[in-house]
């Protein structure tokens, strides 16, 4: 199975909606995580300041003044949040023709964009009752959306006075705010709240009007008061289980930490989103958050099982974190091949009617469980619920990208006008986003789609599973087959309109290539990115063990999967030739990085000779860490051999346990085969376990770091044996081929 996702990091010329992004309140935790329950915390200017980029902690506006002088020597982009200046330029030349209007109409009659509005600051924020203090956070909320609308109605309309509220709004604050305080709900009020202030600031920081002692004390709040929660909860999560915390929790404060980042001029703190969104632990990291991806680019969200409401919230929230990197010139929409919208799609389409049905459409699920929760089907809990974050999706992969978004389309075209703070259109209202997506993200029509692109293929119960990025203007898509790379390409499937996937089922085992190609109004499209795929079961590595000396393991199957012997690793005689010997303490093997990021189906088989009977030793762990891998033990808790694969922690693994722990003393034959949903773990040519429940295959690991045989990704005791031919398979050998390899 091959994967070509689109390149990334690269630069490029019916409900109200619900409060919060969730409930604070925690369960107790055990596994090495810290008990933590709701409680009273402060973040203070005094209590926990940072310097404000650089320097040791004054006063705001000396602190403020040092931001402004790095400006010049960050390379940041300014206005680069949400709106870049040519976004600006649009609106001024929109706003008073359709569909813009509308959403224009909604700001300027929206009471949060008025001069007579009035600010009311607090010196501390509480989010979360405390048992002390009353919640008091719909003031900073409301003054931000104010601030926000202000600073929209003078950038587009050019009158002053409406900068000159959005600045009063901001320098009340910034002169009065000291703390976010509450329960763990405080993390919530300062990741949403922070990165929309930010934005705020960012629209107003060109302003004459706005002095630049001003500017430069809302610098400081934003850096002392707001990323430090920020911070803390990405790097802490209070202590909890990391895959505690619902996306939201990580997405708000991920989305505020860039904002500050940029407001700041700390391309430090904007390099620190971009790393959490690529490879963070917690659910809002992209992989997390997308927890699972069907055929057709149907990228299952972390929150599905949980309500609708906070599910759509995540789309606003990471949304919003791609458009302000890419106002700075970094693609994270199009990361790990469009992720986001493979998240934006399936939650869109959830969210939407089917008008041949009257229902709700119908997406595909599976379980989700971490240690908190086990969701075994998708929620309609707050199903249809409306956000103003769907202009912004459909804008950018139709409009500017030229790739087909039919159910975020669908879903903008059905709300527009997006509104705003208060007022969001439509049949919802609330803060969790900023809004006027009509009036700020809508685009003229791309010219031309682009080609279809991002195919991707796998391998499932033997047969290839294809999905694709579809074309703007499209009304079909033919599916070709090639045996060698390049083609001639011969066609398998045309007019395929809905579901952007394919499974092909060729007659022989091999390797195929695949193209698509798509039916647009000035003929056939350019060719997609070639996908190939291999059927059957050819050998991917092949570790004998018979070099005798040096550190180097020799891949037999010719495909440069060499191991090495790590520490007390060594050669000894083994069940066929050569082994290698580890002694229980420092001694496994190392295998190259994403060795599995092209398996499906699979195959894993070897010899061991177990010495001693330790629980948790592992005869191989592949992975990323405690929170991605797959692995094989001889004993676990229970006493009996167990192969796990999990994306989610150990909450999450799906599992096949045997009935007895591996023997010692002697050579074993084991062997874990995958195929389709079915894993089969055989001892010694006997299949002593399975599961038909097995819906994470290694591939969905993605990148794994850590190959390695006889060693953990947690702490446990080492692999104390021998192990010899040792082998991986891209396929399921059936039973039979099993015993045959045993004994060859």
């Amino acid at each position: 199975m091959t994967k070509k996702p689109s390149p990334a990091g690269t630069r490029r010329p019916p409900m109200p909606a619900l409060p919060d992004a969730g409930s604070g309140a925690l369960p107790a935790h055990d596994g090495g995580s810290a008990a933590v329950s709701r409680r009273s915390f402060l973040y203070s200017l005094g209590a926990l300041a940072l310097s404000g980029c650089g320097g040791t902690a004054t006063t705001a506006a000396e602190q403020g003044a040092r931001l402004l002088a790095t400006t010049a020597s960050t390379g940041l982009i300014h206005p680069g949040l949400l709106h870049s200046a040519a976004d600006f330029t649009r609106m001024a030349q929109k706003y008073n023709t359709a569909p813009w209007q509308a959403s224009w109409n909604l700001l300027i009659t929206n009471s949060h964009a008025q001069l007579t509005y009035t600010p009311r600051p607090v010196s501390v924020v509480y989010r979360g009752y405390d048992g002390v203090h009353p919640e008091n956070y719909s003031l900073l909320y409301n003054d931000v959306a104010a601030a926000y609308a202000c600073a929209l109605r003078w950038k587009i309309s050019g009158d002053t006075a409406y900068a000159d509220k959005s600045v009063q709004i901001m320098n009340a604050w910034s002169s009065t705010l000291t703390g976010i305080s509450g329960t763990t709900d405080a993390d919530l009020a300062a990741g949403i709240y922070g990165y929309e202030f930010a934005n705020a600031g960012e629209i107003m920081r060109t302003y004459s009007g706005w002095a630049a002692a001003d500017l430069a004390s809302f610098q400081s709040m934003m850096r002392n008061i707001f990323y430090p929660i920020n911070h803390d909860f990405l790097v802490r999560h209070n202590n909890a289980d990391i895959y505690h915390y619902w996306a939201n929790w990580d997405l708000c404060n991920m989305a505020s930490v860039m904002a500050i980042g940029v407001l700041c001029d700390d391309q430090s703190l904007f390099d620190e989103a971009v790393a959490y969104f690529k490879s963070g632990p917690g659910n809002g990291s992209a992989a997390q958050a997308i927890y699972y991806v069907h055929p057709g680019q149907l990228g299952q969200w972390q929150e599905t099982g949980r309500d609708q409401g906070h599910n759509t919230l995540g789309i606003s929230l990471m949304g919003a974190i791609c458009e302000m990197a890419w106002n700075q010139g970094v693609d994270l929409y199009g990361y790990d091949n469009n992720r986001f919208l493979m998240g934006a799609e399936y939650v869109a389409k959830a969210n939407l009617i089917d008008p041949a049905t009257g229902a709700y459409y119908t997406v595909p699920y599976v379980t989700y469980t971490n240690k908190d929760v086990t969701q075994t089907v998708l929620s309609t809990n707050s199903q249809g619920t409306v956000r103003p974050c769907w202009a912004l999706v459909y804008n950018h992969y139709v409009n500017r990208m030229g790739l087909a978004a039919p159910y975020s389309k669908q879903f903008a075209l059905q709300i527009q006008p997006e509104g705003g703070g208060g007022n969001y259109g439509s049949n919802s209202g609330g803060y969790d986003q900023l809004g006027y997506g009509t009036l700020t993200c809508t685009r003229d029509p791309i010219a031309a789609g682009a080609a279809p692109s991002g195919l991707t293929a796998y391998t499932m119960a033997g047969q290839v599973v294809l999905s694709w990025w579809g074309s703007a203007y499209a009304t079909g898509y033919t599916v070709m087959r090639a045996t060698v790379a390049g083609g001639p390409y011969s066609t398998i499937a045309s007019g395929i309109t809905d579901l952007l996937s394919y499974t092909d089922n060729p007659a022989a085992s091999g390797t195929y290539y695949y193209v698509v190609t798509a039916a647009v109004p000035s003929g056939t499209s350019a060719p997609s990115n070639e996908a190939a795929c291999s059927t059957g079961a050819p050998l991917h590595t092949l570790l004998a063990f018979d070099d005798g000396s040096g550190t180097t393991a020799v891949d037999g199957s010719g495909n440069g999967h060499a191991g090495t012997l790590i520490g007390g690793a060594s050669w000894v005689a083994g069940k066929k030739g050569n082994a290698v010997a580890l002694n229980g303490s420092t001694g496994y093997v190392s295998l190259p990085a994403d060795i599995l990021t092209d398996i499906s189906d699979f195959t894993v088989a070897t010899w061991v000779y177990w010495n001693a009977s330790q629980t948790w030793a592992r005869v191989f762990d592949f992975g990323s860490g405690t929170g991605h891998y797959m692995f094989l033990t001889p004993r676990n808790s229970a006493g009996v051999a167990r192969f796990a694969i999990t994306v989610n922690g150990g909450y999450g693994e799906q599992g096949i346990n045997a009935s007895a722990a591996l023997p010692t003393g002697q050579w074993v034959h084991v062997a874990v085969t995958l195929t389709g949903s079915v894993g089969t773990l055989y001892v010694n040519g006997a299949a002593v376990g399975s599961n038909s429940a097995m819906v994470c295959a290694p591939f969905r690991l993605q990148r794994t770091a850590n190959n390695w045989i006889g060693r953990s990704q947690y702490a446990d005791p080492y692999l104390n044996g021998k192990i010899d031919e040792f082998r991986i398979y891209r396929g399921a050998l059936s039973a039979s081929d099993i015993v045959a390899l045993m004994n060859s």
